[in-house]
């Protein structure tokens, strides 16, 4: 089957969407990298800004290592910034820095969307990495039962990824709007800002759409879809 030609060209255009999105938001970053918030404000103290002024006591703000390893922990409830975000003095850092808050916004606003996708993490989890294992063995050996319970599987990782996007956007609406509501950054600082953060929104679009591919392709190789399993 990794030889079919359908499959190939599944997992070209998911290449081909991944490779775009990440190179485009790599670009996006690096540009407005270089581009200094007038009022001097660092990442972390961008994020801490909006917190503030959003009565946001309860999340801490952290670095991680890494590059653009940013995120919020809504367990521990603290947003951990990566050293090019959290100290960085730039559109790129400031954006990055206030999209993580974003999603603390949408923890303290009790997101359904966000609950939803903490809850399919472990299902995502075990889907990605085993799912398509037990899909192929099944159609390996004949056995239809066990190859369904992989794309069962499989489906809680598409879920997963398709209700990622929504959130992302959000968290992003949510960042965008109060950078410009606090008065944090000038409006020009905010165009930019629009420009990261949309091409970060890329990488779960093109993860999303792979993801729903690939799902499609296993349910019609297993006759879920379109008739007849093919062999």
């Amino acid at each position: 089957m990794i030889y079919d030609p359908f499959y190939i060209a599944i997992m070209i255009i998911g290449s081909v969407l991944s490779f775009g999105a990440s190179a485009w938001t790599k670009s996006a970053f690096k540009t407005w990298s270089s581009v200094p918030i007038q009022r001097g404000l660092t990442g972390a103290e961008v994020a801490a800004a909006i917190l503030r002024a959003e009565g946001i006591t309860s999340v801490r703000i952290e670095a991680v290592g890494g590059m653009l390893t940013d995120h919020y922990d809504p367990g521990a409830r603290v947003l951990r910034l990566s050293p090019m975000v959290h100290d960085g003095r730039s559109v790129a850092s400031a954006g990055v820095a206030a999209h993580e808050v974003g999603h603390a916004l949408q923890h303290a606003n009790g997101s359904i969307l966000m609950g939803i996708r903490q809850r399919l993490v472990p299902v995502a989890n075990i889907g990605t990495q085993m799912g398509v294992y037990i899909m192929i063995a099944g159609l390996i050996v004949g056995v239809t039962g066990l190859a369904k319970v992989g794309i069962l599987l499989f489906s809680g990782f598409v879920a997963f990824t398709v209700i990622t996007l929504p959130v992302e956007l959000d968290a992003s609406w949510k960042a965008g709007a109060a950078l410009k509501q606090h008065k944090i950054l000038e409006p020009s600082e905010l165009r930019g800002v629009g420009v990261v953060l949309t091409a970060a929104a890329t990488t779960y679009l093109a993860a999303a759409v792979s993801s729903i591919l690939q799902l499609l392709y296993w349910a019609f190789r297993l006759g879920l879809l379109g008739g007849k399993r093919r062999e």
